[in-house]
């Protein structure tokens, strides 16, 4: 398998491939909630293990397994921790969240799932995965994530602007309860590409808003919420 290497900020490590990348809105989701230094957490849909392993960088050191469906995402996140022995507390599982078993003891649990449910599907299979859904829906993530999180748990997400409503009615079935939210924009003056939400397990409705996060200045120059979240997280 072919691959390359990103070097995050303290130089934590991520491979990656051709199918499986990584973006600003797993850079936006591994800040926007991330669990504290000796804390359990998951990360569902984690693709080349970015969100995991962001989090290693941003300090985590406690257990973290990190789940895929495709087998060549898991072996790209299985080098990266062969090289890195540091690392070794995240726990690479090649497996369907839907068969993740009830736990009920993770503090943290975070999903950049599948986008898009029409449109163009691209005929790469692995890309077809990662960008829409089928075998992985808005409803089975939130299942897999409430199964995990023990009460009061933080469960984080990203997706679409116009998913959010959507998005928010699953959570709540699903026992988890919208708490915070960011919007994600290019720039002050465009509308969000991308909202960031995190929920808590069995807890009472309530929900803050946090500020927007701009990619770019009035000048069109990378922000400096952007290079502080390459650098820092949120």
């Amino acid at each position: 398998m072919e691959y390359s290497i990103e070097t995050l900020y303290h130089q934590t490590q991520v491979y990656i491939s051709k199918n499986h990348r990584f973006g600003t809105d797993a850079m936006l989701l591994s800040g926007f909630c991330r669990p504290r230094r000796n804390e359990l957490a998951v990360d569902l849909c984690s693709g080349c293990g970015i969100v995991a392993l962001r989090w290693h960088d941003l300090g985590h050191q406690g257990p973290c397994l990190s789940v895929e469906l495709d087998p060549e995402g898991t072996a790209l996140l299985q080098q990266a921790i062969q090289a890195q022995p540091q690392t070794a507390h995240i726990e690479p599982c090649n497996m369907d969240l839907n068969h993740l078993a009830a736990d009920a003891r993770y503090h943290v649990v975070a999903a950049n799932p599948p986008y898009f449910t029409g449109g163009f599907v691209s005929p790469t299979a692995p890309r077809a995965t990662a960008r829409h859904e089928g075998g992985c829906t808005l409803e089975q993530v939130a299942a897999a994530a409430a199964r995990l999180l023990r009460d009061g748990g933080k469960f984080a997400l990203c997706n679409r602007p116009e998913r959010l409503a959507e998005t928010c009615r699953i959570l709540s079935q699903a026992g988890l309860e919208p708490k915070r939210l960011a919007f994600a924009k290019q720039s002050p003056k465009d509308p969000p590409w991308l909202f960031l939400l995190e929920a808590q397990k069995n807890r009472k409705p309530g929900m803050r808003f946090e500020p927007d996060v701009f990619m770019a200045d009035e000048t069109g120059r990378p922000s400096q919420q952007l290079k502080a979240i390459y650098k820092e997280g949120m």
